[in-house]
């Protein structure tokens, strides 16, 4: 029985790795003696056999298998057959139509099959198919070109496909897909839905092809790039050489002399050597050489030997801190201490500074002339925001672009290696994921350590020992405990009122008057004008603003004088307000009235001492005690321990046993958006709670200071000349402090313990008569 034009019963021969479909072209290998067979028996059927490429099971067949019955394949016709030297026979088969196994009917000595067409849907092709058929020649005509084929052949290809079911039979067939897609393909009788499938597959497979084009492309273009700069820099080479600008061998000789005198430690002369004989194998414009050059430049560059003599005269060195700064006697004792020292050891070793104190009172130009007065190099980097430990210790050379930390580089640039080297704002280092650069300074900041610093760029020891660290820092609250323990802390205090007159007139306004191109006759600023400004246009712990404002007023005259007016200019109090505008408010210790509840307290800050307002207020409750203003966790147990105090005194006080029942208390301390904690708000805060409770203002102009504890007791606290220098800017009359803090009081200025009174207590009931006389409770 025949089916169509070719038999119905065909021997089998299997399709391993790809797909033929109808009217395609495809050559064959046989050299199994079952598809020998089968080739044998397709000869005598008129040269039909069956291609089985996909089995139900969906793996591929082997002519041992047995075949699964509804095996999709394709009717194929032997166009040629030619035995080869090998033993093997090549066939030239093609593709007549797509079937299906319906039976088998034996499967030695070859397989065969009973094979049922598959029967396609074949319409005319409607306008949309058109297109899409189009659209589909469009992406295969781009596939072909991808693989080489030029667009005219490429075109013919694709043109010769008329219907829908064999335009995507042929992209089918050229797209190489496994067997199981195959089958999938294979198995749709519409050509259209069978079209959309194969466009589908066909635009993965431009996108893999483009993706192939593109990184070809580029490899191709970089190497042609890379032999171009080669050629480039051999004639480069060559013309240099001709004029004898440039000769590796000199290099060579010029980099070794160096190196011998430069005088390096035995292990950075070893590593400079074999970086050197690394170069000299090297061609002249490797990329890796550029890289060795600039670490050879730097070993050279590093002052492994040059230092400057240091100049040890006590009375000169006195006459340079005297000259360039007002007071700071303690500060100034330590580092003529400090020199002595020096001079009787004859080498500075083992000394990490650290100045502690608010902004603006002095403490970079401190060092400077510290470096002044020894006659060193001054060298200063500025810690504030570094986050990456390699700022400190380098990157290693591995890296793109790397570079030695900022300890080297500084060394590099002082030109010696026993500079005054300052680290700005060592309290603004920040922590992230890169490392911790405050942990690598404890090898720098160690005198017992430093001496053989390993950056990591350099890779070889360098001896720091003989470098004067100084650090600078608002707080030591950030600084890790292990740095500070590294450190000798000195602690910058703020300016009185009669140090910053004296500090504008003799440094400020000098230098303004200078720099604002003014002649020193041309401006005078009287002593009421000057204390006004200091006063009311400048409440700082520093001298910062007040050179700004005096900066100001310098400008004010140049303008002035610049559009012709006729010089000396005089500045007295009433022409401030036209100047520089109207004065700052008054501090609210002189400017509120004494009402009950309101409490001032001495606080210390990073940026100087402060005055804070502490409000209490008394309203019908059920006893919950309400604390706001941005109060830290030790500021609230404070003012939990000082309403338990208040309860236990509540009979002295004329108060209800029960008081705190039945009332809400509520604490707050101005200025919400600024964290405020530390325990020594806690005097204020019981006296502010007393005043509120029995609805009695405290004295006018009072503020206080101290620690307490549950039992009543005032403790001592820190930072107590801040605390009085704010007392006196913000004209508080009397302080109440810790007897144990009037020690610290001995040490305040003269004319500040003129101005404010300070009375010691040793407990709360003390505080409450000094502040509400007797016949108040």
């Amino acid at each position: 029985m025949t089916t169509a034009y070719w038999p119905e019963d065909l021997p089998l021969l299997p399709l391993r790795h790809m797909m033929l479909f109808p009217t395609m072209i495809l050559p064959m290998f046989i050299s199994d003696g079952m598809e020998r067979a089968a080739v044998e028996q397709a000869q005598s059927l008129g040269n039909y056999l069956f291609l089985a490429t996909c089995p139900a099971t969906g793996s591929c067949l082997t002519s041992d298998e047995a075949v699964a019955e509804g095996t999709l394949g394709c009717v194929a016709l032997i166009l040629n057959s030619s035995p080869l030297g090998d033993g093997r026979l090549k066939i030239l088969v093609q593709g007549i139509a797509k079937g299906r196994v319906r039976q088998v009917l034996r499967t030695a000595p070859s397989v065969l099959v009973r094979v049922e067409p598959l029967v396609e849907i074949e319409e005319r092709p409607d306008a949309a198919t058109l297109e899409l058929m189009q659209r589909a020649r469009a992406m295969g005509i781009k596939l072909f070109m991808l693989r080489g084929m030029n667009s005219a052949d490429a075109d013919a290809v694709v043109q010769g496909a008329g219907t829908p079911g064999r335009l995507a039979d042929l992209l089918a067939f050229n797209l190489h897909l496994n067997p199981q897609q195959c089958c999938d393909l294979m198995a749709l009788p519409d050509p259209v839905t069978r079209l959309h499938r194969v466009m589908a597959l066909l635009d993965e497979e431009l996108q893999k092809a483009e993706v192939k084009v593109e990184i070809e492309s580029e490899a191709q273009n970089a190497l042609v790039r890379r032999q171009r700069e080669r050629y480039l820099r051999e004639q480069l080479a060559a013309i240099r050489r001709e004029l004898g600008e440039w000769d590796e061998e000199r290099e060579i000789a010029q980099y070794r002399d160096k190196i011998e005198a430069a005088h390096m430690p035995p292990e950075a002369h070893r590593e400079a050597l074999r970086e050197l004989d690394r170069l000299a194998m090297m061609q002249a414009d490797a990329a890796e050489a550029a890289v060795v050059r600039t670490y050879l430049d730097w070993l050279l560059a590093m002052p492994w030997n040059r230092s400057t003599a240091d100049r040890l005269d006590l009375k000169q060195a006195a006459a340079v801190l005297d000259a360039d700064h007002h007071n700071m006697e303690k500060v100034k004792e330590r580092i003529l201490d400090f020199l002595g020292m020096c001079s009787l050891k004859g080498r500075v070793k083992g000394a990490i500074l650290c100045l502690v104190g608010p902004p603006g009172v002095g403490k970079t130009s401190l060092g400077r002339s510290i470096a002044k007065a020894m006659d060193r190099r001054f060298v200063r980097i500025s810690l504030g925001g570094i986050r990456d430990e390699a700022e400190i210790r380098g990157h290693r050379r591995t890296y793109l672009g790397a570079l030695p930390g900022r300890i080297i580089q500084g060394l590099r640039t002082a030109g010696t290696n026993n500079p005054v080297f300052m680290l700005d704002e060592i309290d603004k280092i920040g922590t992230e994921a890169r490392g911790d650069p405050a942990a690598a300074l404890l090898e720098v900041l160690d005198p017992e350590q430093n001496s053989t610093f390993s950056d990591h760029y350099l890779n070889v020891p360098f001896d720091l020992s003989r470098v004067l660290f100084i650090a600078t820092a608002n707080s030591l609250e950030r600084v890790p405990p292990a740095l500070v323990d590294r450190m000798e802390v000195l602690y910058l205090s703020g300016y009185t009122e009669k140090e910053k007159m004296t500090i504008a007139s003799d440094y400020l306004l000098p230098r303004q008057i200078q720099e604002s191109g003014l002649e020193p006759h041309q401006l005078e600023l009287s002593g009421p004008a000057l204390m006004e400004i200091v006063r009311s246009y400048t409440r700082e712990s520093g001298v910062r603003q007040l050179e700004r404002t005096l900066a100001t007023l310098c400008r004010k005259v140049a303008r002035r004088l610049a559009e012709g007016g006729t010089p000396p200019f005089r500045i007295t109090r009433p022409h401030l307000t036209q100047l520089l505008g109207p004065p700052q408010a008054k501090n609210p210790a002189t400017a509120e009235p004494a009402v009950p509840g309101l409490a001032m307290a001495l606080a210390w800050t990073p940026h100087g001492g402060e005055v804070l307002r502490v409000e209490t207020a008394i309203m019908p409750g059920k006893g919950e005690l309400i604390l706001t203003g941005h109060l830290g966790q030790v500021m609230k147990e404070s003012a939990r321990a000082a309403l338990t105090f208040i309860r236990t005194r509540h009979r002295a006080l004329g108060l209800e046993p029960d008081f705190h029942e039945k009332t809400d208390i509520h604490i707050h301390v101005p200025a919400g958006a600024i964290p405020k904690d530390g325990p020594s708000a806690g005097m204020a805060l019981c006296l502010s709670l007393v005043s509120a409770l029995l609805q009695k203002p405290l004295p006018p102009a009072v503020a206080m200071t101290g620690e307490i504890s549950l039992l009543g007791d005032v403790l001592a606290v820190g930072g107590f000349r801040e605390k009085a220098l704010a007392a006196a800017r913000n004209n508080v009359k009397q302080v109440l402090i810790p007897r144990n803090n009037l020690s610290d009081v001995r040490e305040l200025p003269s004319h500040i313990q003129r101005k404010v009174t300070f009375v010691a207590v040793d407990h709360l009931d003390q505080a409450l008569k000094k502040a509400f006389p007797p016949e108040a409770h």
